[in-house]
């Protein structure tokens, strides 16, 4: 079967965007997938919260979107089991001059992954492929929208919340009208969220309420040890276990292979 590509978005920054790349993509490997992460944020922070120094990156996501490498050529592996990354430089903050003018320049991301079906991971053919996007809805997110089958939101428990999803959202159904029809919402995962602040059960219920069934039923919590992670290069899983955070994200990628099983059987 084709590895599922899931797009971890959303224009805001701080909302746990690449925490969430990160450490799902851990669960999901201990579980029994083979993941790629495909780092397309110019700041690199999934690169670098998986241990991999700028001065490893020799091949890079922007090699990728221009065409200069194939996706087996960028992928390297990580220290964490079954999981690769294409890796982020800072090269990617001028890959919009390079590809702007070009007819492709929203499927170049798309067309990469062509390729996907060369690359092994342990000797096993990739099931899951998460693309963490910058801070933003520019071309670099319209091509991860465009190459994505389904994609994932992280949304902090914050008062402006809505808000933000809701701009995401008009985003996602136009991409889906003009450039990518098979794109669907594969879950919404409330992030930061802090048991002890009426507001975070709020902001909760109320995006429950607006958005149903599209909210995962797992909620990530604020959790230092999630913060200090990236810091020593490591996910939260393999920096401690036991940690709410960790376990939150073991559950949730039980509830992401439920909800694309599902998918698969309708």
């Amino acid at each position: 079967m084709a590895p599922r590509i899931l797009t971890l978005a959303n224009q805001k920054g701080g909302v746990g965007k690449t925490t969430t790349a990160i450490n799902l993509a851990t669960a999901l490997a201990a579980i029994g997938e083979r993941v790629l992460i495909v780092d397309l944020d110019p700041q690199g922070n999934a690169s670098t919260g998986l241990g991999i120094m700028r001065a490893d990156r020799g091949v890079s996501s922007y090699e990728l979107l221009v065409g200069e490498a194939t996706i087996d050529q960028a992928a390297i592996m990580t220290s964490v089991p079954h999981v690769a990354l294409v890796p982020s430089t800072l090269d990617l903050l001028g890959v919009e001059l390079t590809i702007a003018q070009h007819g492709d320049r929203a499927y170049r991301l798309r067309d990469a992954f062509r390729g996907l079906d060369l690359l092994r991971i342990d000797d096993e053919p990739v099931t899951y492929v998460l693309v963490d996007c910058p801070p933003s809805l520019n071309l670099l997110t319209i091509n991860a929208l465009v190459a994505a089958d389904a994609v994932l939101v992280p949304l902090q428990c914050e008062f402006f919340a809505l808000e933000g999803l809701s701009q995401l959202l008009k985003t996602i159904e136009q991409i889906r009208s003009t450039l990518n029809a098979r794109l669907s919402i594969q879950g919404v995962v409330m992030t930061m969220y802090d048991g002890r602040n009426n507001l975070s059960a709020q902001v909760l219920a109320d995006v429950r309420h607006e958005m149903g069934n599209l909210v995962y039923d797992t909620v990530i919590p604020r959790n230092v040890r999630l913060s200090e992670a990236p810091s020593y290069g490591k996910p939260a899983l393999l920096y401690d276990l036991k940690c709410a955070g960790s376990q939150a994200y073991l559950r949730l990628a039980t509830e992401v292979i439920r909800r694309e099983r599902q998918l698969a059987a309708a």
